[in-house]
């Protein structure tokens, strides 16, 4: 009699999925690679790259509080394939284009806007996805996991890009990113995500699509202390947005568009990443993991982002791209674990999707900002005898790509100060005592301490 066969579950599920997620990842990040230099080779702008961030952003706020019921509704395994159902009619689409001489730079922002919609689903997916499959205990390890599979392939990709596309071109880097899809989902095919037990707030939610995807944002507004937290990444969020728009076009610039430079570049964020998802998977963050969510935007933004905009070659870009990620884990994994623990698992696709657009709210914008005054106003001025050229020309030299370098260091100290003002507010100081963890019957901070009010 023939076995039959049975879906692996639980922590090596997890794992199975994020082995095949690897993969995948490590070859989307060698296409992205190459693509950002056809576009900068194409446009030699950074407002035409800064576009690209905004086309990806904008579909995956609008779509995100359905997406987040959709995920509650339906089988979470389901959403999950069809993210990377999305990601590879994208690339497929693009390797046609490419390999048949017909690309434009427009056709790339159509796909942004495909691989937007997938990834609405992709995240809130995985995320409620890990709650059901994770022991509570493993939380911070499987999220440091996740933060890793966001960062590692990055170590490697660009290297292997830069070295691939000599021989094979960017065709051949966009077939094999094209099959690795395939591998990733036939890895979701092995699994089972087992579905959350129903709580006793989400058995009275009931309504139709466009009423559910408000709940989410109910949810949060409801809990002061959920609801600073997502405050504070909006305010980290904007800035972090416009200097990152500008990372890419000044490396290229103040180098000529050497491609080996902009590789290490990316490398040495990847390794940071790589280094704080090991850690954070090793280690499992700090026990008041909220010490955690903030330390973590402090640092990429202080030593990261600002000292990057100082650097005007590797010496110092090489250690600020580092900082700008080893840290990300840390914030990331910690804020993950928190909501996890305190939302229930019935409710997270729509909690955990209106989390990130009120996080997001000012991404779609944000690369705009940076891309604008980049190009039209401080790169002009800081290639003349301007009063700003004379005053911060010390700091970050003059010429090509010191415009943009300014712009880092002033976003990097802003979102560091945005970051150091959640220390002082108790309610997000306080946020994993002032909300009950899963199965604890006080519903919101707000009743436990009637009169507290959002201090930011």
């Amino acid at each position: 009699m023939q076995k039959r066969f049975e879906p692996i579950t639980g922590m090596k599920g997890f794992l199975v999925v994020w082995l095949g997620q690897i993969i995948s990842v490590l070859t989307s990040s060698m296409s992205a690679f190459g693509l950002s230099i056809w576009m900068f080779e194409k446009t030699q702008s950074a407002t035409a790259m800064a576009l690209m961030q905004v086309f990806f952003i904008t579909p995956f706020l609008l779509m995100s509080p359905i997406a987040g019921v959709m995920v509650d509704r339906y089988n979470r395994k389901l959403m999950m394939a069809v993210s990377d159902a999305c990601s590879f009619v994208a690339t497929a689409a693009i390797l046609i284009l490419f390999a048949t001489g017909n690309m434009q730079t427009w056709h790339l922002y159509i796909a942004e806007i495909i691989y937007g919609v997938g990834n609405t689903f992709q995240w809130p997916a995985y995320s409620a996805a890990i709650s059901t499959m994770v022991p509570k205990e493993q939380l911070g390890r499987a999220n440091g996991l996740m933060a890793l599979l966001e960062g590692g392939p990055g170590v490697v990709a660009p290297m292997l890009a830069g070295a691939m596309l000599p021989v094979v071109g960017l065709t051949g880097i966009l077939g094999l990113d094209v099959a690795t899809f395939i591998l990733a989902l036939g890895a979701l095919l092995l699994i089972s995500v087992p579905k959350p037990a129903v709580s006793a707030e989400g058995s009275k939610e009931q309504g139709n699509l466009l009423q559910q995807s408000m709940f989410g944002f109910k949810y949060i507004f409801k809990r002061p202390s959920l609801l600073a937290l997502q405050g504070l990444l909006l305010g980290v969020n904007l800035f972090f947005g416009i200097g990152f728009a500008v990372l890419s076009p000044m490396v290229l610039s103040r180098t000529g568009n050497d491609s080996i430079i902009y590789g290490t570049v990316q490398s040495a964020q990847a390794i940071g990443a790589v280094v704080g998802g090991i850690i954070m998977s090793a280690w499992g963050g700090f026990k008041k993991r909220v010490n955690g969510f903030l330390l973590g935007m402090v640092i990429p933004g202080l030593f990261g982002m600002t000292f990057f905009g100082l650097g005007q070659g590797l010496p110092v870009w090489i250690p600020a791209a580092v900082m700008m990620s080893i840290a990300g884990p840390l914030c990331n994994g910690s804020n993950q674990a928190i909501w996890q623990s305190k939302v229930p698992q019935d409710l997270q696709g729509r909690v955990f999707s209106a989390r990130r657009m009120i996080a997001w709210l000012t991404t779609p914008i944000a690369p705009i900002i940076g891309g604008t005054l980049a190009d039209y106003v401080l790169e002009p001025a800081m290639k003349t005898n301007t009063f700003l050229a004379q005053t911060f020309g010390p700091l970050v030299g003059t010429g090509v790509g010191s415009g943009m370098g300014l712009l880092m260091v002033i976003c990097g100290l802003i979102a560091t100060v945005v970051a150091l003002s959640g220390f002082f507010m108790p309610v997000v100081r306080n946020v994993e005592t002032l909300l009950p963890d899963l199965g604890v019957q006080k519903d919101t901070d707000a009743e436990r301490y009637p009169g507290m009010e959002v201090e930011f």
